[in-house]
């Protein structure tokens, strides 16, 4: 897909310049007493329709998004009633397309949605060429059938974890990984970790294979692992849902041998390991943040009004948004808890 724009910008800071944004004439209200974004208080002129389409929560990152992605609408609701939100999640493609036929049907004015799969790309085509606003994110479609696109920067996301995994092992030893689901982001992960590991001789990956992102698969590959491999001194796995499965398999063998396991995601379990120091294999976090479900709400509702970011001097919301992927270590974890998520 050709970028005819991209914003590189951290996820706290779009939801702070866009939720802020009010209608023309309209006052901004100030910061939540929960420290959030700023919301207009003033209600808009004319009633908006949004739909909402996104996986279930077939796991923890997923039910972090829709903790933020609830979190957002009922934030915006609050500000203004002429806004009507419909939510809906789908454990299959099959069930996301029909969702999305759905919304449609209901004259909705703008659509986000966080696809199963790029399969989707065709009912999120429908909905653009019908003339609704519509915001993809993280997953991506197959061709640019949308408004604006948010994601994670997936190449950043697994060079900077990997050289942390790398420079951990003093550029030296035998690394697994565990991927996710067959998706484009995947691939950009996995190459750019191979990538990393190409660039130093002593650090050799011994097999790469798929956990779905998902806790129990994760620990059934690391289980077949470590019947495999007589030593293994890092487990990549490029997400805390699975780390934490691997790291269960690897707490029941009874093994000493691995020195660091790494995910992703600033999962608050994670996060709290991290600044309370009690595992020293996992010493480290790469973001994801599955706030940037709020932030797709707040786009959908300023492209549903025709607006764009205050002080931005477009007059259209950039094509693509990237957010940008940080490290989390123990001198910074405290930012990355939010010990109200689920």
């Amino acid at each position: 897909m050709k970028r005819m724009l991209t914003v590189l910008i951290g996820a706290l800071a779009v939801s702070a310049a866009v939720m802020s944004c009010a209608p023309k004439g309209a006052a901004a209200a100030s910061a939540s007493s929960q420290g959030g974004p700023a919301i207009s208080a003033a209600p808009m002129t004319q009633a908006v329709k949004i739909g909402y389409s996104m996986p279930s929560a077939d796991h923890g990152y997923i039910a972090r998004a829709i903790y933020w992605a609830k979190r957002a609408m009922a934030d915006w609701k609050a500000k203004d009633p002429n806004i009507t939100f419909y939510f809906v999640t789908a454990d299959t493609v099959a069930k996301q397309a029909n969702d999305i036929d759905d919304l449609i049907t209901k004259g909705i004015n703008a659509l986000v949605v966080f696809p199963q799969d790029a399969s989707i790309t065709s009912e999120v085509e429908k909905a653009h060429n019908a003339g609704i606003f519509t915001v993809v994110m993280d997953r991506g479609t197959t061709k640019p059938v949308y408004d604006v696109y948010l994601h994670n920067n997936d190449n950043a996301y697994a060079t900077s974890g990997m050289e942390y995994v790398c420079k951990q092992l003093n550029y030296q030893g035998n690394v697994v990984i565990i991927e996710g689901i067959p998706t484009p982001i995947n691939t950009i992960r996995v190459n750019a970790i191979r990538a990393v590991a190409a660039k130093y001789p002593g650090i050799k990956i011994l097999d790469s294979q798929p956990g779905y992102w998902n806790e129990q698969k994760a620990h059934d590959v690391m289980q077949n692992y470590l019947q495999k491999y007589n030593h293994i001194d890092a487990v990549y796995t490029a997400d805390d849902d699975m780390m934490i499965g691997a790291k269960v398999a690897y707490k029941d063998s009874g093994r000493s041998d691995i020195k660091v396991f790494l995910g992703g995601g600033a999962d608050k379990r994670v996060i709290k390991e991290i600044m309370d120091g009690t595992d020293p294999t996992t010493t480290a976090d790469v973001t994801y943040p599955p706030d940037q479900c709020a932030d797709t709400v707040t786009l959908a509702v300023l492209g549903a009004m025709h607006q764009t970011f205050p002080g931005f001097y477009q007059k259209k919301l950039p094509l693509e948004i990237v957010l940008a992927a940080e490290l989390v270590t123990k001198d910074n974890a405290s930012q990355y808890y939010n010990p109200d998520e689920p």
